[in-house]
C-alpha cells in the first residue's frame, strides 16, 4: 500500500515538473515573439543615473539586471560574475563603474534596492542553476553556486527585491546540512 502511494506521489511530481517546464518554455517563446522584456517591471530604468568623465577616468552609473549592467547611456555592460556573486547583488541595485585611463575597472555599489530573504532548494535545469522557493523557480549565477560551494539539493538563503518580481535571485548563504 505504501509503495503504491509513493509511486503515485512520484507520478504527480513528475507531471508537475513537466508542466512547469512546458509553461516556462511557452512563456519564453511568447516573450521573445512579442519582444516583451520582463526586466522593465523590476524598476530597472536608468532615470537619475549618469555618465560622465572625471579627469582621465570615465564613469558610468548603472542598474544591475541579474546578469549584467544596464548603463545610464542605455547600453548593457558585462560585470564579473565573481564580483556580483560575492557582493550579493540583487536585481535593481544601482552601481557605479569607474574606468581609469589605463582601462582598470572599479565597481562600487551606490544604492541597494530593498531586499527580502527567503529560503529555497538549489536545483539545476538544462545546465542552469535555479533556486525553488514557495513554488517559484528563479535562476542564480553559477559563480554564486561555486563561490558558496553549494550542491544540488542544498537549502540556501536567497536575497530578492522586496515586493517586486525578479528573474534572478542572489544566494546569500548555504544552510548547514543536518
Amino acid at each position: 500500500m505504501t509503495k503504491k502511494r509513493i509511486a503515485a506521489i512520484r507520478d504527480f511530481i513528475d507531471t508537475a515538473e513537466k508542466s512547469l517546464k512546458n509553461a516556462k518554455k511557452l512563456l519564453k517563446e511568447i516573450l521573445e515573439e512579442e519582444n516583451i522584456d520582463l526586466t522593465a517591471d523590476l524598476n530597472l530604468d536608468t532615470k537619475g543615473l549618469s555618465k560622465y568623465d572625471s579627469g582621465d577616468s570615465k564613469i558610468v552609473e548603472w542598474v544591475f539586471t541579474g546578469e549584467e549592467m544596464l548603463g545610464a547611456d542605455g547600453n548593457k555592460y558585462s560585470i564579473p560574475v565573481n564580483y556580483s556573486s560575492k557582493s550579493k547583488l540583487v536585481q535593481g541595485d544601482k552601481m557605479k563603474l569607474t574606468i581609469d585611463g589605463s582601462g582598470k575597472m572599479l565597481y562600487k555599489q551606490i544604492q541597494q534596492i530593498d531586499r527580502e530573504n527567503k529560503t529555497g532548494l538549489l536545483t539545476q535545469d538544462k545546465g542552469k542553476y535555479q533556486v525553488v522557493s514557495e513554488g517559484v523557480s528563479y535562476d542564480v549565477l553559477t559563480a554564486a553556486v561555486t563561490h558558496f560551494k553549494a550542491e544540488i539539493g542544498d537549502n540556501v538563503t536567497i536575497l530578492v527585491p522586496a515586493g517586486k518580481e525578479a528573474t534572478f535571485w542572489a544566494i546569500e548563504a548555504v544552510m548547514p546540512k543536518e
